[in-house]
Formats: C-alpha cells, structure tokens, sequence
C-alpha cells in the first residue's frame, strides 16, 4: 500500500502544481501591463471604421498666428512668448522665442515710434537695437537685445518693458523694423 499512497500522493501534487500555474496564468492575463513593468500597449491610431470623427491636425506652433493682420509687419504673441517677422507676402521671414518683460502691452496694433541703437535698459541692463512701439503706464515697451547675450526673466519687483531676444534675433529685428512698422500684439 505504501506504493500505491506515494503515487497517488505525487499525482495529487502534480496536479496541484499544474492548477495552481493554470490560475497563476489566468491571473496575470487580466493585470493591467503597467502592474507588471512593461509599457502599456498604446492604443490604435487609426480612426474607427464608422461614424467616428475625423482625426485632427496639429497645429503648427511657429505658424504665424490667426488675425495677426496683413500685410508686413512684427508680431509679438503674449502667451506663446514668440515673435513672427512677416513680410508683405505672408511669410513668416523669422520666428523666435522672446522673454517678456514685467509690463506688458495689451493685444492690437502699434506703430514703431522710435529706435536707439544703444542704451541701458529699465533693469540696468546694457541692451542694443531697441524698438519701441507703445507705452504702458509710463513704461515704454520695445524689442531689445542685451550687449552680454544673456536672455533672462526681469526682476519681477520693476517695472521693465523690455522684451528681451538673443542678439541675432535683435539684429533681425533692428534691421526689419524701422520708424513707422507695424508690431501687432495678439494674446
């Protein structure tokens, strides 16, 4: 008998070890793959079959920005802290990333009403190619480049109107935007 209760006793535990694998299977079939370290699989980008909507384009973040007006002309949007030079074509000419100053002008359409190719700017710093277009509160608001090349957030504790941009791109500006040119503010 004792050859008879060792079988049946190693056929039990195998079968055990075979449940207990089938439900380990089971269970690690249903986690989600994040539980288990591997990346989730990503879903499909191909539309649906019927009566889905209709997959959107992305828009292009250095196109030159919807009324913005015609014509040529410097446009400065607040929120993406980017400035278009635009000439009479509609083409963007140069685009580049700018850091605003503490006051800010509110969005429309300015005319350049002076230029000064050196000075020092509200903040003490030495900036170059200034163009100015309007004035908030008694602080005049303008397009510059530090002499240093440094790009940096104002002191927010003054009151600067200097829209500051790498040296290049002052340049750029300098040369495209003269006394009368229209710089149009979008938010």
């Amino acid at each position: 008998m004792s050859r008879s209760s060792s079988g049946i006793v190693a056929g039990l535990t195998a079968a055990a070890i075979a449940v207990v694998g089938f439900l380990a299977y089971q269970a690690s079939a249903n986690v989600p793959d994040e539980t288990l370290g591997k990346p989730a699989t990503a879903p499909s980008a191909s539309p649906p079959a019927s009566g889905g909507a209709p997959a959107q384009k992305k828009k292009n973040p250095l196109a030159i920005p919807v009324d913005s007006g015609t014509g040529a002309r410097v446009v400065y949007a607040l929120a993406q802290r980017r400035v278009w030079l635009v000439n009479q074509n509609e083409q963007a000419t140069r685009s580049f990333a700018v850091m605003p100053s503490t006051v800010s002008p509110l969005p429309g359409s300015y005319r350049v009403t002076s230029r000064s190719g050196a000075v020092t700017g509200s903040d003490g710093v030495r900036v170059e190619h200034v163009v100015r277009f309007t004035t908030v509160n008694d602080v005049s608001i303008g397009f510059s480049a530090a002499v240093d090349g440094t790009v940096s957030s104002p002191d927010p504790t003054l009151k600067t109107g200097g829209v500051r941009m790498k040296v290049a791109d002052g340049n750029a500006v300098w040369t495209f935007a003269t006394v009368g040119s229209v710089v149009v503010v979008v938010p």
